[in-house]
């Protein structure tokens, strides 16, 4: 009898080491969890500090210079005759009519591109990006709300209204800083264009400012980002943007030059002037409610851009959810990755796909 009691307080002893043991590792495990880094996003701040930041190429991220923004056609007709999309280091993309065409406002900054269009009217949803970067805005006409607009915000601009030319390239005659192309068949709204020497010709003549003060819109790093170990990402492939039930693009990624091909309703996006599919590094996109104009009898719409919301930053292969705000007009966009920090963008040019809230974006 002894015996088996002194059996039982031996193994009695030897459970209550081996729970002690367990309790001690899972304390130990737990205090591990809790004390380890999290995996988030870089903050701007740790990009900065690297040595490779004053490399970036697609802007002198040093310059002072003010980026000129022009407003590019994109009708289906027009779309063949685009000149200069490559060159630009951002593209914003958003509707123009209830029936979901849409018009680019291309920014130029620090480059001599000898030819840009074709070149059309304002709207006055688009003077909010100009503000946002500081830009000298370029169009030819303008609705009648971007007309009352660029005039009440003060707008730096140059309107092919006034200073345009219906003679060609080669006839241009002074004081014009627009050209139109002499194509058979084709709108001269279709046709019309300008290059970088001619509008800081006109930039000289107004005495427009060609400094600003205003930081870029994006931080870019020169070093790849390392998007595989980033939180809250997605396989992107392929990512289809629609505009409409009829319009919508595509972006397809090539992975050996890591861009990404741009398309439009299934045929190959192309910068006339290079006669190359466009290329594009970054994808910021993101969805804003539009709606018709009040008072417009020609179907212009109004897009209700201040405020918050998500989206998608797409670069190299993979779509990072992000969250962007608009306090207002003249206030930069920020855009943040999920855990507030600012989204750091890969060296290269940037489409920002402001598209419709109720329609479908596909990401593959």
């Amino acid at each position: 009898m002894e015996k088996i009691k002194l059996k039982l307080k031996k193994q009695y002893v030897i459970t209550l080491a081996i729970v002690g043991v367990l309790l001690v590792a899972l304390i130990i495990g737990l205090i591990f969890v809790l004390n380890k880094p999290k995996k988030v996003n870089k903050p701007q701040e740790d990009i900065k500090q690297k040595e490779d930041y004053g490399k970036v190429k697609i802007i002198d991220v040093n310059s002072k210079s003010r980026p000129i923004a022009v407003m590019i056609n994109n009708a289906g007709d027009a779309r063949p005759l685009q000149k200069g999309m490559q060159e630009a280091y951002i593209v914003y993309e958003m509707i123009n009519y209830a029936d979901g065409t849409t018009r680019f406002l291309a920014l130029f900054k620090d480059k001599d591109v000898p030819e840009i269009g074709p070149i059309r009217s304002a709207r006055h949803y688009h003077l909010d990006y100009v503000l946002e970067n500081d830009a000298i805005y370029v169009h030819w006409g303008y609705s009648p709300k971007a007309q009352s607009d660029i005039k009440s915000l003060n707008i730096d601009n140059i309107n092919g209204l006034t200073y345009g030319s219906s003679a060609s390239k080669e006839n241009i005659k002074s004081g014009s800083y627009f050209w139109t192309e002499p194509i058979a068949n084709l709108s001269i709204a279709h046709r019309r264009f300008t290059s970088m020497e001619l509008l800081n010709k006109a930039i000289d003549k107004f005495k427009y400012d060609k400094e600003t003060d205003q930081k870029n819109l994006l931080t870019y790093t020169a070093k790849e980002l390392e998007v595989d170990k980033m939180t809250n990402t997605e396989d992107a492939s392929k990512v289809e943007i629609h505009y409409s039930k009829s319009n919508y693009v595509t972006y397809d990624y090539d992975s050996a030059k890591k861009v990404y091909l741009r398309s439009v309703k299934g045929k190959a996006h192309k910068d006339a002037a290079i006669d190359k599919q466009l290329e594009v590094k970054n994808i910021l996109v993101y969805k804003v409610k539009n709606v018709l104009l009040a008072g417009d009898t020609e179907s212009r719409q109004d897009l209700k851009n201040i405020g918050t919301g998500t989206g998608y930053y797409i670069t190299d292969g993979k779509a990072i959810k992000i969250n962007w705000s608009k306090k207002d007009r003249g206030s930069q966009t920020k855009y943040t990755y999920e855990d507030g920090s600012e989204v750091i963008f890969n060296d290269g040019n940037t489409f920002i796909q402001i598209m419709p809230e109720s329609e479908d974006l596909i990401i593959s």
